[in-house]
């Protein structure tokens, strides 16, 4: 494991204190989202592809508010505030996403998540998923497992057959011994959903599209990584978060062998 991957015990343990604060609004923005889910929220095209409601907005409102009025010296980041480059200069920042999965929620599909994590020097230090539609709230802190409903999280053992998401032209790039192995699993629009599935036990492994954002995946990346699996990108290292870029490339999500096969995968799509 690189160095970077790592994140010392103090700094762990300095984030307990955080925990507490991320579950509470992530509780709250999440109740604040199921007012408009189903009721036909009004909705907004950004770059003329992606949506956005109105019930995003309130949960973002609601969670800047909410976080910062706590931890005022922290950064900001979050997929519907304009990012305001201060942010550089804290040592700690909220890496946020009101609704991941918004295609999904307006949709009627009960997988979407809110997301919000607290990052320093690249790390996530706390990371919560609230994910009301579903009754299930994910949340990790380093070297202290993962946990769903105050139950700790394990991802489960490869078997024959293995259950896998994403883009099936990556899949399709798979050794065909590994092709013949594998199911597909229905998709998710939430990509922090299908982390956490992993995580969870549910799905195997997923390939990442290139263009996820920080907020995405910063949460669900510590949950993942706690309960026994990893994120990586295409050199093989855990992505860093909060810093000037906050997009990623090819990602690969899953444990042991499998995911050496999908890291192998994305590795070669710029060979």
């Amino acid at each position: 494991m690189q160095e970077h991957d790592l994140t010392t015990a103090g700094a762990a343990s300095d984030a307990t204190g955080d925990l507490p604060l991320l579950r509470d609004a992530a509780r709250e923005a999440g109740a604040i989202a199921m007012r408009y889910f189903g009721n036909s929220p009004q909705v907004w095209m950004k770059g003329g592809t992606s949506p956005v409601s109105e019930a995003d907005h309130a949960a973002d409102a609601y969670l800047r508010e909410t976080l910062l009025a706590a931890r005022p010296d922290y950064g900001w980041l979050s997929e519907e505030t304009v990012d305001d480059p201060v942010r550089l200069s804290a040592r700690r920042t909220f890496v946020v996403d009101p609704i991941d999965g918004t295609r999904g929620f307006l949709e009627g599909q009960r997988t979407w998540c809110v997301s919000v994590a607290v990052v320093e020097h690249g790390r996530t230090l706390a990371g919560v998923l609230e994910c009301p539609a579903m009754n299930e709230t994910y949340w990790a802190l380093p070297g202290q497992g993962a946990f769903r409903n105050g139950k700790r999280i394990a991802v489960r053992k490869l078997a024959d057959t293995a259950e896998i998401s994403g883009l099936k032209q990556l899949t399709d790039l798979m050794p065909a011994d590994w092709q013949a192995r594998l199911k597909r699993a229905p998709y998710s629009p939430s990509l922090a959903y299908r982390l956490a599935m992993i995580a969870s036990g549910s799905l195997d492994a997923t390939f990442v599209k290139p263009n996820a954002h920080d907020w995405d995946i910063a949460a669900a990346d510590l949950i993942l990584r706690e309960a026994g699996g990893q994120l990586l990108d295409q050199h093989g290292r855990a992505p860093l978060y909060a810093g000037e870029v906050t997009r990623h490339g090819a990602l690969a999500a899953g444990s042991g062998e499998l995911l050496a096969v999908l890291a192998a995968v994305i590795a070669g799509l710029d060979a």
